[in-house]
Formats: structure tokens, sequence, C-alpha cells
């Protein structure tokens, strides 16, 4: 990424970043229509300091950077699990409640001209629902299930254990089959050439949504789960 400063434009800023997107709106700084103006000008016109802006832009990147620099593929079972859910579970508790308003705006906003974005509000719901459920039934019951038989694979756990792999890989297929509608319906999360900086936000974070989702659910599928099929 090219080094954020100051005199970055805001909109390019969020381009770069796309949940940057949260923190000026927080702070009323406009990103979309008035955001080709840069970083500096536009904090002070919310008598902000530009550079504590700026600081608050790079906790943001440095956050992103930090979940993205590991390889954990090689990691142990109890590390794995932590990794996933300190990378992918708290990460979708963070973003997902964060995205809703804005695709709620873009369906409201765009929606009688681009009837497509009512359906990316149905879906966006129905996987915002289902990945908090989904991360939550982990975390609180397969997931020590499964670093229980890890550490002792006993025929009693090896037959709790086998139900809930299954259960979830099936989740993670329908996860994986509304996000590949989402990707369909959005021509591969490109906007039309009018959109609003708000629409193009909305695609740049599905896009981002997409990609962690793949991972998180690769680490699960191929690794974590493979590591109990082998002890099964």
């Amino acid at each position: 990424m090219t080094s954020l400063t100051i005199d970055t434009q805001v909109s390019d800023i969020v381009t770069a970043l796309p949940q940057s997107a949260d923190l000026f709106r927080n702070l009323r700084i406009d990103y979309c229509c008035g955001g080709k103006i840069p970083l500096k000008e536009a904090a002070e016109q919310r008598n902000l300091e530009p550079e504590e802006v700026l600081k608050s832009v790079k906790l943001i990147e440095e956050k992103r950077d930090t979940r993205n620099s590991l390889e954990p593929s090689s990691f142990g079972a109890k590390t794995l699990v932590a990794y996933i859910q300190e990378k992918y579970h708290a990460g979708l508790r963070e973003e997902l409640p964060l995205l809703a308003p804005y695709v709620t705006k873009v369906a409201r906003v765009h929606g009688e001209n681009h009837p497509h974005l009512l359906r990316i509000q149905e879906i966006y719901k129905i996987l915002r629902a289902e990945l908090i459920e989904h991360t939550e039934d982990e975390d609180q019951n397969v997931f020590p299930l499964i670093l229980e038989f890890l550490e002792n694979p006993t025929h009693e756990l090896k037959e709790k254990v086998k139900p809930h792999v299954f259960e979830l890989e099936e989740e993670h297929d329908n996860a994986g089959r509304l996000l590949h509608e989402l990707r369909e319906i959005t021509n591969g999360f490109t906007p039309p050439e009018s959109a609003c900086g708000t629409y193009r936000l909305v695609y740049a974070r599905l896009e981002q949504l997409e990609k962690e989702t793949f991972e998180h659910v690769h680490l699960e599928n191929n690794v974590l789960f493979d590591r109990v099929r082998e002890a099964i």
C-alpha cells in the first residue's frame, strides 16, 4: 500500500483501507461526495487535529496488517483455534454490525434503480445472522470439544466430535453459496461507473468479507478439521 499521509485524499484512504470509513463516519468527515480533498483539509474543516486523525487511520491499518502477517497452517491446535477466533471470529463480530448500515443505506437510496441491491441486503441479513450464530457455536461448544479430542482422542469423544464437524462443514457450504450469489449479482464486486462512494464502499467491504470468509473456512475445513479426521 502507498504510505498514507495527511496529504492523502480522504477518498483514496477509504479506497485503500475500507474500514477507515467507520472512523470518518464517526468523525463526520465526508469520504463520499466531498472526499476528494486531503485528510489535512478535511480534518481542519471539522476542527480536528490532522495528525491525530492520521494516527487513528494508521492504527486501523496496523491492525489489518497484523492479522494478515501470520502463517497459521503450521500452528499447534490450541494456537490455531485462538488465531481463528482472534482474526476471523472477532473480526466478523466487529465488521458485520459496522457494515450493515451502509448496506441498508445503499439499498434504500439506490434500490429502486438497481433492484439487485435489495437482494444484496437480503443476503447480507441472512449471512450476518448465520455467521454470528456459527462462530458463537464454535467458540462455546465445538472448539473446546475439538481441542479436548485432539488432546485425548478417546472413542467417546470421537463420537461426540464427528457430527459437529459434519454440521459445521455444511454451514460453511451454505455461507459459500451466499457469497457466490453476492459475487454473481455484483459482477464480481464491480460497482457501476456512476456509483457513489458509499455504493463503492459496500462492494469493497463485501469483497473483503468474501476473501476473509474463504480464508477462515479453509483453515477450519482443510487444516483444523483435517487434524480431527486424522485422529479419528
